[in-house]
This record gives structure tokens, sequence and C-alpha cells, in this order.
């Protein structure tokens, strides 16, 4: 078989990909549950999903790792202007987004740490920094010293100087140098607080991923994932941290990142306040047309939320359904495992979802093809089901909430057509059918009766 490549930030170009032992160490960064997760955040979830599914559908033992930032300034900020603990707030926002990763048919990670569970290896690993020089404390708060790490920029690909002078960086004049990033904060009035030899206070933000990194993998590993806006800070600085601390290159071998997911001319961002969070999404669409929508284009080029382009996509899983559901007969079989081999090598080259979906709708034009003609198709069927498993896909029916509440409405309109029907009126019958096909609702006539549903 094939050598699988993957594209690696850290090196800007596709590599092979190769592993010891065939295990996979592989780490996620999670979400900040500061609120409620949106699509962007399911984008990352769906493609860092497929990447496992597929490297266990080559073999690979995979050890899953993504963490929850439960203690931030913004988890602070949101718990006060709400009123209640922190980790309230993070509990709540916590459960809520493993429960849309299940419904999205996301496989759990082997862990989910959270950084507020993980606070003596956090502490250990700042002390380890301060005792070779690359940390320093001031009243109580402990930074990483830039100048000291000599590649500091090598993921990003930008100059220490540059980075300085074009980046949002957190000014402090207690600092020794503008681009120092904090490792631990000092207790401000009302905050929550841990015990540390530095005084009561928390971890900086990029702190915890080396923490959970070492301790629940190894001091390097295979992959490190993310989406793209993570690169420069978060990722840069932890690898600075990271390899400063263990003495140990690379902290990761494959630099992974996402695109972007736009909403109009912007990122899709909570910050920004264009969210379309993932229950909302769930409530019109379901899980395997998101699914599609993501698939529909290559992980690491940005994607623009359109709800037309999501829509068309329940066409789409159609035709992939009815190939599996279509008669088989018990004449000669189908031939297959070409569309197995194609699938792969579109999968080996940087996980090509767009090239492997195509090789998905060729197979299921073929079944029914091969079927209309009386051959056995069976295992075709089962291949082509494997194949979207590797994807993710269920094919299951979902009762969305959106359909539900309108279903009312919709048999009151179905209902009037079939009385026009009766009484010959076929012109407002078509009609009542072509606005209801506007509005995404299929009219299906058949012996037993009209039946509807949403696409």
């Amino acid at each position: 078989m094939a050598e699988m490549k993957l594209y690696n930030t850290l090196t800007r170009r596709i590599e092979e990909f190769s592993v010891q032992d065939q295990k996979i160490n592989m780490y996620v960064c999670g979400i900040t549950p500061y609120a409620p997760s949106h699509l962007g955040h399911a984008m990352c979830a769906i493609v860092f999903d497929i990447a496992r599914r597929y490297f266990e559908f080559r073999g690979f033992n995979v050890r899953h790792i993504t963490n929850f930032t439960d203690i931030d300034d913004k988890m602070i900020v949101a718990a006060s202007e709400e009123g209640i603990e922190v980790s309230e707030l993070a509990e709540r926002n916590i459960q809520a987004y493993l429960s849309e990763l299940n419904r999205l048919n996301v496989l759990p990670a082997t862990e989910f740490p959270r950084a507020t569970h993980e606070i003596s290896s956090i502490i250990g690993i700042i002390q380890g920094l301060l005792d070779k020089e690359f940390a320093y404390e001031i009243d109580g708060d402990v930074y990483f010293r830039v100048k000291n790490d000599g590649d500091y920029g090598k993921l990003s690909n930008r100059r220490l100087e540059d980075l300085v002078a074009g980046a949002r960086l957190d000014l402090d004049d207690a600092k020794e140098y503008p681009g120092d990033f904090a490792l631990w904060k000092s207790q401000k009035p009302g905050e929550p607080a841990w015990d540390s030899p530095w005084g009561k206070g928390r971890p900086g933000w990029h702190i915890e991923c080396t923490a959970m990194s070492i301790s629940y993998l190894d001091k390097s590993i295979d992959i490190h994932g993310g989406g793209l806006d993570l690169v420069f800070p978060h990722h840069e600085n932890e690898i600075a941290q990271s390899e400063s601390f263990t003495d140990v290159v690379p902290f990761a071998r494959f630099w992974m990142h996402n695109g972007t997911l736009q909403y109009g001319q912007d990122k899709m961002s909570k910050s920004i306040g264009n969210v379309f969070t993932i229950s909302s999404a769930l409530e019109r669409y379901s899980s395997d047309v998101l699914r599609m929508f993501f698939l529909g284009s290559h992980y690491r080029s940005p994607l623009t939320f359109n709800e037309e382009n999501v829509k068309s996509q329940e066409r789409a899983l159609e035709r992939l359904r009815t190939a599996l559901n279509t008669q088989s007969f018990e004449g000669t079989k189908m031939k297959y495992e070409v569309y197995t081999s194609r699938f792969t090598e579109a999968m080996d080259d940087d996980l090509n979802t767009p090239r492997a979906l195509a090789v998905l709708f060729d197979l299921a034009r073929d079944i029914n093809r091969e079927a209309g003609n009386g051959l056995n198709v069976r295992e075709s069927q089962k291949i082509l089901e494997s194949l979207a498993g590797v994807l993710g896909l269920t094919f299951k029916e979902e009762v969305l909430e959106s359909s539900t509440e309108a279903a009312p409405f919709i048999n009151l309109l179905v209902d009037l057509r079939s009385r026009l029907r009766n009484e010959k009126q076929f012109e407002i019958a078509d009609q009542v059918r072509n606005q209801l096909s506007e509005l995404g609702v299929a009219i299906e006539d058949s012996a037993e009766g009209t039946s509807w549903k949403i696409v």
C-alpha cells in the first residue's frame, strides 16, 4: 500500500507520513467553553474525526487527546456577566458540546483533559522553565523568555522582530520583552486561583496544552492539530515552551491545521458575534448534511457557510442512499475493488475528501446501473457503506426540530393539495407543491398516499 502524505504546517510542504508500531499520538486543541460552540468548532472536530477514522481504516492505533480550556480571561468575563461560577459555566458548555459531537457522529477522544485538572503538572513545567532560565517571575506572574528560544517563530514563519512589531501582543510594562508571554497569571480580585510557588494564580493560555500533551501522550508526538487561527500565537508558543522544557525536538512531527469557516466576509467567531451555533444548525440540518458540506472542500481550504450549498447536500446524500437501498439480484457480481483503491489514493493524498466523495458517487452510480442490468451488487453496497463510514456518514433518517415544529402547517398544505387534486384543480394544487418545494419540502405521491420530507 502506498504511503500516506500529509501537509505539514511546520515545513510548509506535503510529506510522507509514517509511524513506528502503527501507533499514532494525536493532540487536537479543543474549545474554550465560555459560550455555546459554533459551526467553526464543528468543522474542526469533523476534520480531525475524519483523519482519525481514516488512520484507523489504514490499520493505525490512534490515541487522540482533545483538551478543554476551562479557565482563561474569556471564561472569567462570561461567568461574571451571568453571575455564576466559572466552573458552572464550563461544565454547562462542555456537556452541551459533547452532546453535539455525539449528534455529529464524532468519535469521542481517548481523553478530554481540562486545564483546571492539570494544575500540578502545569506548575511543574513552569518551574522547569524557570530553572533553565527560559522563564522569569515578576510579582507572582511568570513569563516565557522568547529571546532565549533560538528558533522562535518557525511555525508561523516570521521573525521575532516582525511578530513584536505587527502582532497584537499583551503590552505589559513589567515584562522584560514585549513578545514574552504569560505562563502563570497572579490572582486578581474575584478570580479563581490555585496555590503555586509564586503565589495564588492561574495558568496562562498556552502552557496547558504542553502539560496535557506531555502527560497524556509523550514529549514528542506524531500530530498536533487545530484551526489555522491557532498557528500564532498559540501553537508557536506551545513549541517554544515544550521544546525548551524537554530538550526534545520536534515537539510534534506534523502540524495539521484546518481552514477557517467564513460567514459572509468574516471568519465565524464568537468574539466577532457572527456565529451559527452547532445546536441551531442541528435543528435545521442533519449531521450527514453538515458533514457533506465540510467534506466537499479540502480541509486546509477556507470555507464559506452558504445555506443553499448546505441544503443541496441532502440531494447528494439521497443519491448515495438510493444506491444502498436498491434491489440486488443473484446474477454475476459487480466488480468493486477499484473503488476502494481510488478512495484510498484520494485520502492518502493529504486527506482529499472531495476526491474521496467523488469515488463514492461514482460507485453509487454504477451500483444503480448494474442493479438495473440484473447484477449482484450486494458486495458493492457493503463497500459503499464502509467507505462512507470512514467519512463518518451514517445515512440515518433524522427528524429535525425545525421540521417537527412546522409539521402541522405542512400537513395542512399537503391535505389542501390533495383535496384540490381530487377536485381536479390541478393548477392550484401544483402551485402549492411548487411553493412547498421552494421552502425545502419535497412531496411524494404513491399508491399508499402522499408523504413529504425536508430536503
